[in-house]
């Protein structure tokens, strides 16, 4: 209903974002629309709970097939909603009492009543409903606007999410890859700084995007939109290298990151890179590749080996093997200039080359035109957590992914049952090969020959089968780990 509602407002009826800005002119946290989720690898039939902004929240999925965002606690005992079911009848149910919810966040049964008229009216009590935030669904995320109330449900139709406009056109000529999403043990800031600084790629990503001895090179960045509160910044690089013409790093506030490289033959390549803040120390990253092609047809280059027509499970696995070479040290980078930074960002670091342009536009822009960072919640410390010096935590998979990809889930069950059947076929050979050899022992011995003969072929060819299997389901087990951890070191990496 949301969805029809801004799709069929007039462009004359719209506030603009800078509308909905205050007097000063400082861009607006809790009044921006916020991609929380891929809405293919949410389960439907359960909640999930998620932050935004420092606020517990919960997602689920109504009886229309809508997704709802709730605050996350029961307005009767304040225990997390998160915890409860979504039933058959299309509502949200507090496994504590069973108090339901409908879409609109009002209590519509509360079991523990006296009788049916005296439900009703608890029902009818504004102490009795959930706190709700507005949400639409738009190329297959799932948005939500951070503020709650009857002026959010206005405000939030009036603006546009920062949307990938090419994703949009029809013609044929753009094709998406999966969308890809992970939660991060660094701020948003530092995915937004570290996506703003192209010459990190070959240096970090060395092996996969490029060499860090041939490939850190000099270049410089020129801006091609000038700092806007609202509508943030773009640079372009240059000179551009090999078959790259252009390529441009458009932020738009407050989660967008476009990188977009158009090579000589026209086709281009655009990197949909989206990262929403929620809680300190923590972002939740969501992007995609967007291939635009040529006049001839013709498809771009995508971004290593992420470009290939990979299953989405694999690919979701696969990009443990990028994020975290960046992960192993801007988790600790945070921390790091939380501790030593004693005034602007700008003092505590050495930025000489114009490399850094934009990484220094960005945080110019957090400190003059963003109020200087995110206003979390009250009951969060704006403080971030402390380093995390165990690995096996640091470089968790499971929590920070796959236990929100139904994909994923789907696809480590079908890993571990072939490895069950490839360590049963590997019992099954070996212990027709022990058979084979039993009976050709038996047979010589009856006939009076020698037992020391080569064992007949059959026994190899079971024997190499046994151990073939025993592998593959090792390899298997091992391939497994990565849906759980996925530990990197740049010092290995050769």
């Amino acid at each position: 209903m949301l969805q029809g509602n801004i799709d069929n407002m007039s462009s004359s009826t719209r506030l603009t974002n800078e509308q909905l800005q205050t007097e000063e002119g400082i861009f607006q946290w809790t009044k921006q629309w916020y991609p929380v989720a891929a809405v293919e690898y949410l389960d439907p039939k359960r909640p999930h709970a998620m932050q935004l902004l420092g606020k517990d929240i919960v997602l689920w999925r109504d009886g229309c097939g809508k997704w709802r965002c709730f605050e996350d606690f029961c307005p009767h005992r304040l225990v997390p909603l998160s915890e409860g079911r979504v039933e058959s009848d299309g509502t949200l149910l507090c496994a504590y009492h069973a108090w339901r919810f409908d879409a609109q966040g009002n209590c519509v049964s509360m079991p523990q009543s006296k009788d049916e008229e005296t439900a009703a009216k608890h029902c009818e009590s504004q102490k009795s409903c959930a706190v709700v935030y507005p949400t639409q669904e738009r190329q297959g995320l799932l948005w939500v606007w951070a503020s709650s109330g009857e002026q959010a449900k206005v405000e939030s139709q009036l603006v546009t999410p920062c949307i990938v406009p090419e994703l949009e056109d029809h013609s044929g000529r753009v094709v998406k890859s999966f969308w890809n999403f992970r939660d991060l043990p660094y701020g948003w800031e530092y995915f937004m700084e570290n996506v703003s600084d192209p010459a990190h790629v070959p240096v970090s990503h060395h092996g996969i995007t490029g060499d860090r001895y041939k490939d850190a090179k000099y270049y410089d960045m020129i801006p091609v939109r000038q700092i806007s509160t609202q509508e943030g910044f773009a640079f372009e690089i240059q000179p551009t290298q090999g078959n790259i013409v252009e390529a441009i790093h458009d932020f738009q506030p407050p989660c967008y990151m476009k990188i977009a490289s158009t090579s000589k033959d026209g086709t281009q390549l655009i990197l949909a890179l989206y990262a929403t803040p929620t809680r300190p120390g923590w972002c939740r990253h969501i992007g995609c590749q967007v291939f635009v092609k040529n006049q001839e047809g013709k498809m771009p280059q995508g971004f290593s080996f992420f470009g290939l027509p990979l299953p989405t499970w694999l690919g979701h696995v696969l990009a443990s093997l990028f994020l975290h070479q960046d992960m192993v040290f801007l988790h600790y980078q945070e921390k790091i200039i939380a501790h030593r930074r004693k005034g602007k960002w700008l003092d505590a670091v050495f930025t000489p080359n114009p490399q850094d342009k934009m990484v220094i536009t960005f945080r110019q822009w957090l400190e003059k035109r963003a109020g200087g960072g995110i206003p979390w919640v009250e009951a969060y410390s704006h403080d971030v957590p402390s380093a995390e010096k165990d690995k096996q935590k640091l470089f968790d998979v499971w929590t920070t992914h796959t236990q929100h990809c139904t994909v994923c889930q789907n696809a480590l069950k079908n890993i571990n049952r072939l490895t069950v059947l490839a360590y049963v076929a590997a019992a099954v050979c070996l212990f027709v090969a022990v058979i084979l050899d039993a009976r050709t022992v038996a047979v010589q011995l009856a006939s009076g020959t020698s037992i020391f003969t080569v064992p007949p072929t059959g026994f190899w060819l079971t024997l190499a089968g046994g151990i073939l299997f025993a592998v593959l389901g090792y390899q298997l087990k091992k391939f497994s780990r990565l849906f759980y951890i996925y530990e990197f070191e740049h010092a290995r990496n050769e």
